[in-house]
Order: structure tokens, then sequence, then C-alpha cells
């Protein structure tokens, strides 16, 4: 909670807001003037006085205009000078997206958020994850990417976690990965040699990786996730399929990261027990 200001206090955050005002946006007095519709002396006594008058909210608000700022920052009740439509705008951002969730925006948000943890709900198995016999049989039927594309990304991404000092997270629906198995739904008619080599890759990227990567399964019929990456406190991504939602403002950051702790604590699998769980898999995809 923000201290209560005294009256000469918040005089003198307004008239030092206001000299701050002026020098950004490089106009003079007596342009602030002409644009807040009053005499230059007016501007020149309140950046001149200092007592603990304030002027009135119609010039407060005038200024505020002139200068492209909030009149809340040039009174002190707002901590930057933005004013609310360009915060919110900044804030929240839609941007376009390719075919696969990992793409050059994806990574150089991933590399914006270095040293800070990763939080991830992929929309099928990760990319980075992934073989390349895998990613060659899901994005060569697709349109606009090919699969050489998807490729280099994920591995892209992949040179990255091995590089970068994060953490990385990752929550998974435990129906993904048992359809994977048994080529079921989504993964139907991927040839069981496939599987097989994408099961053995993920359980040796995971012990080559662990504990610095983590993979959680839950139960997507007690809990549910839309597809999201959070990168530490800086920004969360949420993936529409031809675009990404993008919060950038710390509540909404923070919120999505509550909403991930709630999917690894409602796990079923923990990130321990995964490779038993994609031995398991494997063996029946192999009998099968």
């Amino acid at each position: 909670m923000k201290d209560i200001l005294n009256k000469t206090d918040r005089a003198a955050i307004f008239r030092a807001r206001l000299a701050q005002g002026l020098a950004t946006r490089a106009i003079s007095k007596s342009e602030l003037a002409r644009l807040a519709k009053v005499d230059r002396s007016t501007i020149t006594q309140i950046l001149s006085d200092d007592g603990d008058r304030l002027p009135n909210a119609h010039l407060v608000a005038a200024c505020a205009a002139a200068l492209s700022v909030s009149a809340d920052w040039l009174l002190g009740l707002a901590d930057r000078p933005e004013l609310l439509a360009d915060l919110m705008a900044a804030a929240l951002t839609l941007t376009e997206a390719p075919r696969a969730p990992v793409d050059d925006t994806i990574l150089a948000w991933h590399r914006e958020a270095a040293g800070y943890k990763i939080r991830h709900v992929p929309a099928t198995l990760p990319d980075m994850l992934k073989t390349r016999a895998l990613m060659q049989w899901e994005y060569d039927p697709q349109p606009g990417r090919t699969a050489d594309q998807a490729i280099g990304a994920g591995e892209d991404n992949l040179a990255w976690l091995r590089s970068s000092r994060s953490d990385y997270e990752i929550a998974l629906p435990l129906h993904e990965i048992t359809s994977f198995a048994r080529a079921e739904g989504y993964y139907r008619g991927i040839p069981v040699a496939t599987r097989l080599r994408q099961i053995d890759h993920l359980l040796d990227l995971y012990r080559q990786l662990y504990p610095t990567m983590r993979l959680y399964l839950f139960d997507a019929r007690r809990v549910f996730s839309a597809p999201l990456t959070i990168f530490g406190p800086l920004l969360a991504a949420v993936y529409l399929g031809r675009n990404y939602i993008v919060f950038r403002d710390r509540a909404r950051v923070d919120a999505m990261s509550a909403h991930f702790d709630w999917l690894v604590r409602e796990a079923v699998v923990g990130a321990r027990d995964l490779p038993e769980v994609l031995a398991d898999l494997r063996a029946d995809a192999e009998k099968g």
C-alpha cells in the first residue's frame, strides 16, 4: 500500500514531474501554456512555487494531455507516466503465430527470460523433445510451415535449454503421451518404430536434462489448461493456433504462474516418476 502523502509532498512531486514531462517532451513552458490554454506566467508560477498549492483539476488534466502523460502520474498517484490505454496496450498484445508453437518469436522470449524459470503447457508433445521422424510426420501436411522449419526451431530451442541457466518445467495431460504411445487420436497412423524411437529419445533427453527440465503429467478429467508458456516474471503467452495472447503485466503473469503451480500440485505423475511411466508406455507400444 502506498504511503499517504501530505499536501506539500504532493505539490513537490507535481512540480518535479511537470518539469520532467517538459524535458522529456522537449517543449517549452510557453508551448505548454498554449496547449493547456493558460498564461505562460501560470506555468512559471507552478514550477517555481515551493509551497503546498496544487493547480485545479482542470489544469492538471490539461497539462497531462499536453504532455501525453497520465494525471495520476503528475500527482504522484501512479509510478509510470503512460496513459492507461497505452499501459493496457503494452500489457496485452496479440502476436501472430505460425503452425508450430516453437518458432522465432518463442525463442526470442526464451532468450529474454534467460535465467528465469520457464513453465510450459504444450499443445502436443513439446517440439524441442521430438525426433526428426515425428516432426516430419507431423508437419509435412501442414500449409505455411515445412517440417525442416519446425525441426530447426525445435533444435534451436533444445540448444537454448542446454546452454541456458533456466529451469524448464513442462505440464502435459497424461492422455497426450498415452495417445501418442498407442497411436490414437491426433497421433493415429504413426508407425510403431517412430513411436518407439520417440519414447527412447524422450527418455534419453530426460536423463540428460533432469532436474533442469522437469515434466509432470496431469489428468485432464480433473484439471485443464490451454497451451501456454510463462517466461519467469516477464510475460506469459497463451497459444491459440494462429496467434498468441501475450500478457506482460505482473498480475496476470502471476495468475498464470499460480495456474501452472496448480497443474503441478494436481499431477498424477511427478517429475521423478516420468521415466518409469515412459518405460511402461514403450513396453505397451512394442507389444501392440
